[in-house]
C-alpha cells in the first residue's frame, strides 16, 4: 500500500479553514479492508479513494475511520481540485461513480460543484426526541421550523436552532446522537441557524458520531439537504443560491456554496461547491 496519500482542505482557500480529506489516486486493487486501514490511519472524517469506471470518468469510494459511506461531500470537491491541479482533468464537465449514484462533477478555475440526488424529505421528529442530545444555558434551543430528516443522498436530521449564540453553546450528547441516529438510519444531525458571521443565508454545525465523526467543520451533502428544506420551508426568502458557514466552533471556518435549479416549486438539481487546498 504505497500510494500517496494527499491531504486536502475543501470549502476554504485557506489551509487553517476548511475539512480536510485524504486523497488516494490509482486505488483499483485495494480491498475493502485496506482502504479502512488507511482510512484510520489518515485518520480524517472521510478518506477517498479514485479508481477507473465503465459507467462514469472515475469511481470514487469514501471511507471514514470505522466505516464505508455512499457519498462524501468534502472529500469530492477535495479530488477534483486536485485531479485539476495535478494537471490531470482540466476545467470542463465529469461524472463520478458512486454508492449514491452517478453525478455529475462541474470543475472551474478555482472551484469544484458536485451534483447531489433530487432531494427527499422523510418523516417529522417530534422536539423532545432530540432536546436530551444536547446541553445548553439557552432553554429551548429549538428553532420553530419543523425538525426533519432530508436527504439529497445521505439522510441527516435537520434541526432549526433558535440563534447563533445558542448554536454556538450547544454541546452534544455523542453517545445519545449516535443512539438516536443508528434508531433512525440517519448520518447524523445537521443543525442550523439563519444568524452568520459574514451575511451568509445560515450557520450550521454537524454532528456524526455514528461514523465516527463527532463534529465536522463542512459537510457538502448535509448542506445540500439544507438547501432543499430551507427551499421547502422559506421559499419565498430564498432564490435559490445559498452561502452557508460552518467549521466556526471548531476554529475551522469553512464556507459551502448550494446552487438549487428550480422548475417552478420542484427541485430538478442539486449542487455543491467550494475551493480546496493541499496541505504542504
Amino acid at each position: 500500500m504505497s500510494n500517496l496519500i494527499y491531504r486536502i482542505s475543501a470549502f476554504t482557500k485557506d489551509i487553517q479553514g476548511g475539512n480536510s480529506a485524504g486523497v488516494v489516486l490509482d486505488a483499483d486493487f485495494f480491498t475493502d479492508e485496506q482502504m479502512l486501514e488507511i482510512a484510520k490511519k489518515v485518520g480524517y472524517s472521510e478518506t477517498a479513494f479514485v479508481m477507473k469506471s465503465a459507467l462514469a470518468d472515475f469511481r470514487v469510494r469514501f471511507f471514514t475511520p470505522v466505516d464505508e459511506v455512499a457519498l462524501c461531500g468534502h472529500a469530492t470537491i477535495a479530488v477534483f481540485n486536485l485531479l485539476r491541479d495535478l494537471g490531470l482533468i482540466s476545467i470542463g464537465n465529469y461524472t463520478q461513480e458512486t454508492k449514491a449514484g452517478i453525478l455529475k462533477i462541474q470543475v472551474h478555475n478555482d472551484s469544484v460543484y458536485m451534483e447531489q440526488n433530487p432531494p427527499e424529505f422523510f418523516e417529522l421528529i417530534d422536539k423532545t426526541v432530540i432536546e436530551e442530545c444536547f446541553k445548553s444555558q439557552f432553554k429551548n434551543y429549538i428553532g420553530e421550523m419543523p425538525i426533519q430528516i432530508v436527504s439529497t443522498g445521505l439522510k441527516d436530521i435537520i434541526l432549526p436552532v433558535k440563534n447563533l449564540k445558542t448554536l454556538l453553546d450547544m454541546q452534544p450528547d455523542f453517545k445519545l446522537i449516535d443512539l438516536l441516529s443508528r434508531k433512525y438510519d440517519v448520518t447524523g444531525i445537521h443543525a442550523f441557524c439563519l444568524d452568520t458571521f459574514t451575511g451568509c443565508e445560515a450557520h450550521t454545525r454537524n454532528f456524526a458520531p455514528r461514523y465516527g465523526i463527532p463534529e465536522e467543520s463542512a459537510t457538502g451533502t448535509s448542506n445540500g439537504a439544507l438547501a432543499c428544506y430551507l427551499m421547502k420551508y422559506m421559499r419565498n426568502e430564498f432564490t435559490g443560491n445559498f452561502i452557508i458557514e460552518q467549521g466556526y466552533s471548531m476554529k475551522k471556518p469553512s464556507k459551502i456554496i448550494a446552487k438549487l435549479n428550480l422548475d417552478g416549486n420542484i427541485i430538478k438539481e442539486v449542487y455543491i461547491g467550494g475551493s480546496a487546498v493541499r496541505s504542504k
